[in-house]
């Protein structure tokens, strides 16, 4: 059995619930966010930075990846949790070589995320010899020297594992992915492969690219939007701005999820007067709230409803012109919805057969449709199948490739989409790699490389003994943790690129380095001159980013001379890389983009344009879908009920309002009404009854799979309107309930929304354990 108990510096004891709230934004936004960008920066170190986040001439925000759009900027272009992102990173808190001296390895892998992350920034790097229990100071170059002496010391490159997050610039990743490439392996796993994977891998099969098809203006203009597995009012506040905007336009709102999300009911706009004396501006017309997994039936449902609209008013429902012309396998699609069990769609959604026609009849009067989803669609067995399915519904109107329509997957990190555009993918397409050799000249390895679970298992088995991670927190990102911190402990050497204290540094392998690095909003002077770096946002829009602080420590080096020192170090003389030019000016590396990836001719020039450029996207811009088939492919996806044993319910991990990804800004859940803490579980009152449990007993949640019993200690019980037989916890708390072998079809992505578990009070755990522990 795998145990996960609390850790000791977050309690129960002064944890309050109260009722959830039902709408979000207003002037509470507004004071919690100036309140903790003042606690971490001051008053004017807060006011100078705000006000540059999403700007023109200013710095990404470190958080969402949700596109600014073109024109006119709000001078306030940031939302409550990009301020709490923003004052992470800018705090004027700091973490010297005394911090480590006083706090040793292993009292570090006892505390929290949260009181890891509220020590500060990282300002010189560290180094935990082999043997030791304290990181000590380091040289760069001798911290260097340690990466480059194990690196060589492997079998093979494919020992070693290199990770990256999805805040690494376009530049950083480009120059790492080419690194590691010329190192000799593509093991680049990144944080795409635990979230939007499922969305990559069904969006490249049916319509020819990984991305999305839709730009923000295509928002304002549908007539109707599904919001699906997505609770933007937390994850990504500033699209609850482009949902008003739409609303106010006249579109349609059909909110899919199994908690109710009070970002999704009601926005209260701080930038509006009616957001602040006023009511604010009811977002969702219709809210289905589903059981967990049920995505697929409910699509395949309203497919077969538009099936029998068109029955019964032929030429008025599907688009019968761009099915012909531009899609592939509609007879087989057709056939198998035709042959739907409406038994099985009701008990794998938990819905009314009232509630899915009564959505058809919003899709059938909608001219243009956008289907939005995050990670309460892509973090399930079937995720793959039930984004396949997501495109044939939107096929059979002909809802792609036109304005006002389109899929819309809502990718979390700023520049994690981004940072797979530069390469940074362990099955890497053959043309780009014919691309890099031709630019470059070397042969960089074909075979495909170890994708994040792939990773832990090799780290596990000893197969790979070296982990290299660009960002990121793994240890807190990653599932089963119990098994993922094992095979850390089990490397030869693990490094972590940061800018901050994480869990990650405090679960290792013999030898670790902490190498800290600039953040978003600090300036990048390098021998060429002040440097900046590019993004790219969840639409395909590439724009400058320019930090303006004075960085935290003079000792801080940029990721990207992070990595090209790293190169010359292990690669020597490399006649093939300029390493050193790439490190004094970023043009340079942009000038390798340019001829390597498609999309960025005439990179330098268009991204010094105010907004960038968008890069290009054929089934949006051309209606081209480069696929197998050279059209849009309609797939065949069987339904499967997910059942699970009498007693049991279905976990899905999900954020505090308070954090953001493993980041975890304060203990409050204000939106669900969580103050002071963060070990609850949400579960509807007639399980909790069912389960002769009562609101606000403490449980442990128990999570069962063939290999055996994972355990999160010390919950209470919150008694919450979930969806029947579902139930919530936040992660990285209840991440050791999550099997590393459960993973998605095709994508391999984790399924942390999708977990078989069981409650008991923690006082019967405590009476069964040995010695009463």
């Amino acid at each position: 059995m795998t145990r996960e108990a609390p850790r000791e510096d977050v309690g129960d004891e002064r944890l309050e619930i109260g009722p959830p709230k039902t709408w979000a934004g207003g002037v509470p936004a507004v004071g919690h966010a100036l309140g903790t960008a003042y606690r971490q920066m001051g008053a004017g170190r807060t006011v100078l930075t705000l006000l540059r986040v999403n700007q023109k001439s200013g710095f990404d925000c470190p958080g969402c990846a949700w596109p600014e759009g073109d024109g006119h900027r709000s001078p306030t272009e940031f939302c409550e949790n990009g301020a709490k992102a923003v004052a992470e990173e800018a705090t004027v808190r700091r973490v010297t070589r005394d911090f480590f001296a006083e706090h040793p390895v292993d009292e570090l892998a006892r505390r929290s995320d949260y009181w890891l992350g509220q020590q500060g920034r990282l300002t010189e790097p560290m180094y935990k010899p082999a043997g030791s229990d304290h990181y000590e100071p380091i040289s760069w170059e001798d911290a260097f020297g340690v990466v480059a002496r194990e690196l060589r010391a492997l079998d093979h490159p494919g020992q070693a594992v290199f990770y990256t997050s999805g805040r690494t610039s376009n530049e950083a990743a480009f120059a790492y992915q080419l690194l590691v490439r010329r190192f000799g392996t593509n093991n680049l796993p990144d944080c795409s492969n635990m979230c939007h994977e499922s969305s990559g891998s069904a969006l490249t099969e049916t319509l020819g690219i990984g991305k999305g098809t839709v730009l923000l203006e295509d928002l304002h203009q549908a007539d109707l939007i599904f919001v699906v597995g997505q609770n933007p009012g937390t994850n990504h506040p500033r699209m609850l701005t482009a949902l008003e905007r739409a609303k106010r336009g006249g579109a349609r709102i059909v909110a899919v999820n199994p908690l109710p999300e009070a970002g999704l009911m009601r926005f209260r706009n701080p930038q509006r007067p009616s957001g602040v004396v006023g009511g604010g501006t009811v977002l969702s017309d219709r809210f289905l709230q589903i059981r967990l997994g049920g995505d697929l039936a409910l699509f395949q449902a309203l497919s077969l409803l538009l099936l029998e609209a068109e029955d019964a008013a032929p030429g008025t429902v599907v688009d019968r012109a761009f099915v012909e012309a531009h899609t592939h396998g509609f007879d087989a699609w057709e056939k198998h919805v035709r042959g739907l069990d409406w038994a099985e769609v009701l008990e794998a959604t938990g819905l009314t057969r009232a509630e899915i026609e009564e959505t058809a009849r919003d899709v059938l009067a909608a001219r243009s449709v956008v289907v939005c989803w995050a990670m309460g669609l892509t973090q399930h067995r079937k995720s793959v199948p039930t984004i396949r399915e997501v495109v044939d519904f939107l096929l059979l109107r002909g809802n792609v490739g036109r304005p006002g329509a389109g899929v819309c997957p809502v990718r979390g990190h700023s520049n994690v989409q981004g940072d797979r555009t530069m390469g940074i993918y362990e099955k890497p397409k053959p043309e780009f790699l014919d691309a890099l050799e031709q630019e470059f000249g070397f042969p960089p390895p074909r075979e495909h490389g170890h994708d994040t679970v792939e990773a832990i298992r090799a780290m596990r088995d000893g197969d790979a003994e070296v982990f290299f991670a660009m960002g990121g927190n793994f240890v807190s990102a990653t599932p089963d943790t119990a098994a993922t911190e094992a095979a850390l402990r089990r490397c030869r050497l693990t490094v972590q690129v940061s800018t901050k204290l994480n869990r990650s540094h405090a679960v290792c392998g013999e030898q670790a380095l902490i190498l800290p690095t600039l953040g978003r909003t600090e300036r990048d002077v390098q021998s060429g001159g002040e440097q900046f770096v590019t993004v790219e946002d969840s639409m395909g829009a590439v724009h400058a980013s320019r930090g303006r602080l004075r960085p935290a420590s003079d000792a801080l080096l940029s990721e990207v001379a992070i990595v090209c020192r790293l190169a010359r170090e292990l690669l020597g003389d490399d006649p093939h890389v300029p390493w050193a030019e790439f490190e004094a000016g970023y043009d340079a590396i942009r000038e390798r983009i340019e001829r390597v990836v498609p999309g960025f001719d005439d990179f330098n020039a268009r991204v010094r344009r105010p907004d960038g450029f968008l890069l290009p996207n054929a089934p949006r811009d051309e209606r081209r879908f480069p696929t197998a088939t050279g059209k849009a492919n309609f797939t065949v996806n069987p339904l499967e009920v997910l059942r699970v044993p009498p007693g049991r319910l279905l976990l899905q991990t999900v954020r505090s309002h308070d954090q953001y990804n493993t980041t975890i800004y304060g203990l409050d859940d204000r939106y669900r009404g969580v103050k002071n803490g963060r070990r609850v579980v949400f579960v509807h009152p007639d399980d909790l009854a069912e389960r002769g449990l009562a609101d606000g007993d403490m449980l442990d949640i128990i999570s069962e799979w063939p290999d055996g019993e994972r355990v999160a200690e010390g919950f209470r019980a919150v008694a919450y309107s979930t969806a029947r037989g579902c139930c919530a916890a936040y992660f990285p708390e209840t991440n050791v309930l999550v099997p590393l072998d459960s993973v998605a079809e095709t994508s391999n992505t984790p399924t942390s929304k999708s977990v078989v578990v069981r409650l008991r009070r923690a006082a019967e755990a405590t009476a069964t354990r040995p010695g009463g522990d």
